[in-house]
């Protein structure tokens, strides 16, 4: 599963706090401060039965001396966090006094009827009321750590606090009695034994800042709106760069027309000039963020707005989004004609993607929206756009978003998406779409589908996707008929081996998950007769209670193929150490083989286990593995907390295959295509190269005790084709990437942000001629998906009497 919903750390003397690891390794510990603490977090802001409107995260400063905390962060998690959850960053700066309280803002809900006081800073997370985890982190780069243990060795956090049922807390135990009326708060002392469930209580929220201002009282009276013009436009706000220079300085009466209102989640409007300057670096639109208040306007009033200008940086390495903070304004006039739209198509948006800054931030850099298309996107940020009869190059998702291409032409795959081939092919085309009228959702389509006619909206950004359309009009779906691809069935003298990620299984899933993935196998596979899959979870799923077994998932899944017409599999795999291989925490993922015993038998070879690795054997009789299944190398710094490759030895037709189940370390980490630093770094490629090296050296190894052996490596290798990750495992001609063999138009397993790419990969040793291979596309191009990657096979001809 590859992670985008996407650093460096900045350290302050103040803040290099070293982290103590007691014996008790159920419990993050961040060493027991004497200055800054996590004092109060609440979650139940907005919620029913709320009275505060918002969520918030306290701190305080328990030292003698000013506690600076500019360059760190306060970060949530989820108290059950699973394989996709990823901390949420919010931004700090300013000091807290000796002494004093310090009140970081969170997302507001729909109920509730007091306001926080002002806040010393804001965030967008919406935190569980009943169980989270907050941490106080020295730096703004996301936390990676999803267990208590793995966050008790994290040096970052200065101290962190778990509530409810949270897995990663301090001490004996999460504190509990969070709900959507009571925080969980510090005692007055602001001890900090390390222990979450003594030193915290469960109370009425009493959210203090600063200056001391607590809910309903110390603030003063708001500020009545602008009656007249100022001499600040919009353009002058946002400037000729992606940083307006104007940030950080209050304006008044800024003139616009309202061109589009976000009544949920980040709440304000967007207002438009109807008086452009003529300059196109020089943006006419802008978003109004009102916070937790509904904004009280609608599309065509002419208003004039007064507040502070600030850049929001919606996620780490993300680009920003210029917006004015605070707002008063006032309503002129209603029905006003609004400003054209820019129409976005094949000839409007430049070919080329982004300005390179040599890895640096591009804020700075004079924008030049005819040469590149980012710098048309932020031209144009907060403006009104148009585009008609669009490609659909990402299915609709959960969260009711669709990605289309304005480009038709622009690297198109067979099926109707737009392929991603290159780390300079970013298809500038793209776009994400979303709705702001909630009474007409972005309608439901697959890729290859037309979103046909005009669709009209304003053109924002934010970090999941980068720049995307709130559309007020939206054009209607034309179906296209895409259909869900069946391979052919191997013939007799063929052994098939297929790769297929599923996406997290476990025992507790839902029969439907169960039975579709299982016809992925039986029907669109063709009954392969050895399949690799990759997350498989243990039996009790993200429940973590030490169980590490799947013999419960494997009996489902494997009788829901038998029940779709295919043949009765067995298994093999190797149980991880708990909780040592990645993924959900409590979950214990794993590459497991599937085999029809009908049709090829499985060498068993006592001695694999967790932690010993495979080794090739050279016997009389050739190569063998030491063990049956086995794992590589797993005590390798390139495997912690990562999945191991699992190595099995079939035999097919009276000769032997040595069969690779793989799932690299994900793409979590990574700095995105669309975000200010460029070329954007690749960190979480350093971790799969590595990886990679291992299996190049462990099939090396195979071929210098027999070079004709049949080697199939396959699975989740989470990297493109033409990555170095690849180069890495191909080194030496050892393996061979059969997606080269494949018209560049197939070359794609996965859909992420309307790019097709090549995750999932069949690579074969020289002693393999002739293979036969297909992406089965089944899933990522759907909106309707049992998992987000398509399933691979390779047929291949082994020669030599019957195997038994």
């Amino acid at each position: 599963m590859q992670i985008h919903r996407s650093g460096s750390v900045l350290l302050t003397g103040a803040v290099a706090v070293a982290l103590a690891v007691t014996a008790l390794p159920a419990a993050a510990q961040a060493a027991p401060s004497a200055t800054a603490v996590i004092s109060e977090a609440y979650g139940g802001g907005g919620n029913s039965g709320a009275t505060l409107t918002r969520d918030f995260v306290e701190l305080a400063n328990a030292g003698s001396a000013p506690f600076e905390v500019g360059g760190l962060s306060v970060q949530y998690l989820p108290g059950s966090p699973s394989a996709g959850s990823q901390w949420q960053v919010s931004e700090l700066s300013g000091a807290i006094a000796p002494g004093g309280r310090y009140l970081v803002a969170q997302a507001a809900g729909t109920g509730g009827t007091v306001a926080l006081p002002t806040a010393d800073a804001t965030g967008t997370v919406a935190m569980a009321a009943g169980s989270g985890t907050v941490a106080l982190v020295s730096g703004t780069a996301p936390l990676t750590c999803k267990s208590a243990a793995d966050c008790a060795a994290d040096t970052r956090i200065v101290d962190l606090v778990g509530y409810g049922s949270a897995v990663v807390r301090e001490g004996s135990g999460p504190v509990p009695g969070a709900s959507a009326t009571a925080s969980v708060a510090r005692a007055a002392s602001l001890a900090d034994t390390d222990d979450n469930a003594a030193d915290l209580a469960a109370g009425a929220p009493t959210p203090v800042n600063t200056k001391g201002e607590t809910s309903g009282g110390g603030q003063e009276p708001e500020e009545p709106g602008p009656t007249e013009p100022g001499d600040v436009r919009i353009h002058d706000i946002q400037g000729t760069t992606r940083v307006s220079p104007r940030d950080g300085t209050s304006v008044t009466g800024v003139p616009g027309v309202v061109t589009g209102v976000r009544a949920s989640g980040s709440r304000g409007f967007w207002i438009q000039d109807t008086a452009p300057d003529g300059d196109p670096r020089t943006g006419e639109g802008l978003f109004v963020y009102t916070g937790s208040t509904a904004p009280a306007v609608k599309v065509g009033d002419a208003v004039l707005v007064s507040g502070k200008v600030a850049e929001y940086y919606p996620g780490t390495g993300t680009q920003s989004l210029t917006q004015i903070t605070a707002p008063r304004f006032t309503v002129l006039s209603s029905g006003n004609a609004l400003p054209a739209p820019v129409v976005l198509d094949a000839r409007s948006v430049p070919g080329r993607y982004v300005p390179s800054a040599d890895g640096g931030a591009i804020d700075a850099l004079p924008l030049d929206p005819s040469r590149y298309a980012l710098d048309l996107y932020e031209a144009l940020e907060g403006s009104r756009v148009e585009f008609a009869d669009t490609r659909v190059t990402g299915a609709t998702t959960a969260y009711d978003e669709i990605w289309v291409t304005v480009k038709p032409r622009e690297n198109p795959t067979r099926r109707g998406g737009t392929l991603y081939a290159s780390y300079e092919d970013q298809n500038t085309g793209r776009l994400k779409v979303m709705s702001l009228d909630p009474a007409r959702p972005v309608p439901t389509a697959n890729v290859g589908d037309v979103l046909k006619g005009r669709t009209t909206g304003v053109l924002d950004y934010a970090s999941y996707g980068g720049y995307n359309v709130q559309a007020t009009e939206l054009g209607t779906v034309v179906d296209k008929k895409l259909r869900r691809e069946v391979t052919r069935k191997q013939k007799k003298d063929e052994l098939a081996v297929a790769t297929y990620n599923v996406e997290n299984l476990d025992a507790r899933d839902d029969q439907a998950k169960f039975d579709t993935l299982a016809e992925g196998v039986a029907v669109n596979l063709s009954s392969p007769d050895i399949v690799s899959l990759e997350e498989i979870q243990d039996d009790n799923g993200a429940v973590n209670d030490g169980t590490t077994g799947s013999e419960a998932t494997l009996k489902r899944f494997t009788d829901a193929i038998v029940a779709k017409g295919g043949p009765r599999y067995a298994w093999r795999y190797i149980a991880p150490e708990n909780n040592k291989d990645g993924g959900e925490p409590g979950g214990n993922i794993r590459n497991v083989f599937l085999f029809n015993p009908q049709r090829v038998s499985f060498t068993d070879r006592a001695g694999g286990d967790a932690t010993t690795p495979v080794r090739a054997v050279d016997t009389w009789k050739g190569v063998e593995l030491s063990a049956s299944p086995g794992r590589i190398n797993p005590a390798s710094p390139a495997w912690a907390d990562s999945r191991k490759p699992l190595v099995g030895e079939f035999v097919f037709r009276g000769k032997p295959v040595f069969v690779i189940g793989n799932h690299f370390a994900s793409k979590g980490g990574d700095q995105p295509l669309h975000g200010r630093y460029q070329e954007p770094t690749r960190s979480s490629e350093t971790k799969r190269i590595q990886q990679a090296a291992e299996v190049n050296t462990f099939v090396a190894a195979l071929l210098k005790a027999d070079r004709s052996a049949r080697v199939v490596a396959l699975g989740d290798f989470n990297d493109f084709e033409f990555s170095p990750t690849m180069k890495a495992l191909t080194k030496g001609r050892a393996l061979k990437p059969l997606i080269a063999t494949l018209p560049p138009s197939e070359r794609y397993s996965y859909v992420f942000d309307g790019n097709s790419q090549t995750l999932d990969h069949i690579l074969t040793s020289p002693g393999i001629r002739r293979p036969d291979y297909d992406v089965v596309h089944i899933n990522a191009e759907f909106a309707d998906q049992a998992s987000d990657h398509d399933p691979q096979v390779v047929r291949v001809k082994v020669g030599g009497g019957f195997w038994h």
